[in-house]
């Protein structure tokens, strides 16, 4: 049975790897904690702008590259930092081991920039932490079952990290970043967010999925799963951070933990649908079949028969999803289609819903005092998700951040 007492696995991201400088402090953090006695698994993102760097060089060649070749070569961004973060740390007395995703043996499906982790073999790294090596792993990639790498898609360092904590059993999974942990919203839109000490995995997850970039929600999906405890920590200073997950969280705390916003969402909208039974499935099934995340939806029944159905995707795929809806209109008989770049999500979130009432009046209260209208309405048990027009997002935010008190530690 392996020993993995003191086993802790450290992230870092673009930013905290961005230049020879910032390498080196990582490497000195990491120094202090091995000398801490420290069993320790250094998982790194590639330096920051590299990534935009090889997507340019590609585009140069392709203007729509092969999905192979692209994580082919998108993955020598994070190799490149392993390589020197393991050589940093040897110029502290370290003995340290950069590994790739395959030498790791991380492996995953063929979905080319959005692969899924299946299985990570933590034998080698064990091997290695035995000798008393820090072991340098580079993020957001695998390797599928035909040998060919893979990347995980966006944010897949955290997720790397997180699945190796996962398979290594380790006390905690820290993710050090430019931000010092998580704040009740950005602080670039309201000055006076707070920082978070203690999240559960359903608020994290609830944030990530709503538009906060501190961590990718995939990451969150899988510390969830595997109890992995996640700690969100800043890289430049010291502080301790934001822990999510661990022993159970006093519920009555808070009501409203965080309120989270989502810039890169796009409405589409078919109206005039026939309604019979499985027509919905009938066009979301054509997206989804387009590997096209849909988030919101909603559906309308007219009293002509008919029925409209709205629903949101990211950004990036509006071209593609519009074309798609064209398509289904076409099919099924619907009268007009239409869609919109220009909008926002915006949520509250906090597992203390669960217990108190009056949180969507006092959400939709507070945007109607301030003329913005509700395009769409989403909730679960912990969160409320409004679209609205992007350009009142940051009065959204500022607006709610102030009506549940969020800057002074109670809601309301």
């Amino acid at each position: 049975m392996q020993n993995n007492t003191g086993l802790y696995v450290h992230k870092y991201g673009g930013t905290s790897v961005g230049s020879i400088e910032r390498i080196q402090a990582v490497a000195k953090r990491v120094a202090d904690a091995y000398h801490q006695r420290q069993r320790l698994v250094i998982v790194v993102s590639a330096m920051a702008g590299e990534t935009d760097r090889l997507l340019h060089l590609a585009r140069e060649i392709q203007p729509q590259p092969r999905r192979r070749e692209l994580d082919l070569m998108l993955a020598t961004g994070e190799q490149v930092t392993a390589a020197l973060v393991a050589m940093a740390l040897e110029n502290h007395g370290i003995s340290a081991c950069g590994l790739t995703g395959a030498q790791v043996s991380i492996v995953t499906n063929s979905e080319y920039g959005k692969a899924r982790i299946r299985h990570i073999d933590p034998d080698r790294i064990h091997a290695l932490l035995d000798q008393g090596c820090v072991v340098v792993v580079a993020g957001f990639q695998g390797i599928d079952s035909d040998g060919n790498i893979t990347t995980l898609g966006r944010g897949g360092s955290d997720t790397s990290a997180v699945a190796l904590a996962a398979a290594l059993g380790a006390e905690e999974c820290r993710i050090y970043t430019d931000v010092d942990g998580v704040y009740t919203t950005d602080p670039r839109v309201v000055g006076n967010a707070r920082l978070i000490p203690r999240l559960t995995f359903e608020e994290m997850l609830e944030l990530a999925s709503m538009g906060s970039k501190v961590l990718q929600h995939r990451s969150v999906e899988c510390a969830s799963k595997y109890n992995v405890c996640l700690r969100v920590l800043s890289s430049f200073h010291d502080g301790s951070g934001t822990l999510i997950g661990g022993k159970e969280i006093n519920m009555e705390t808070a009501v409203i933990s965080g309120i989270a916003f989502n810039k890169d969402e796009a409405q589409l909208t078919i109206i005039g649908v026939p309604d019979r039974p499985g027509v919905a499935y009938r066009i979301l099934a054509a997206v989804a079949d387009a590997n096209i995340e849909v988030d919101m939806i909603v559906q309308n029944i007219a009293h002509d028969g008919t029925t409209d159905l709205t629903f949101t995707v990211h950004r990036n795929d509006y071209d593609y999803a519009l074309e798609i809806l064209h398509n289904s209109a076409q099919q099924t008989g619907a009268r007009h289609v239409f869609g919109d770049r220009e909008i926002t999500k915006v949520s509250v979130v906090g597992v203390g819903m669960r217990s108190h009432a009056g949180v969507a009046s006092c959400m939709f209260s507070a945007l109607a005092d301030e003329g913005i209208n509700i395009r769409m309405i989403s909730t679960s048990e912990i969160k409320i998700s409004v679209v609205i027009d992007e350009k009142y997002m940051e009065l959204a935010v500022r607006t709610l951040h102030s009506a549940f008190h969020l800057e002074d530690d109670r809601s309301v």
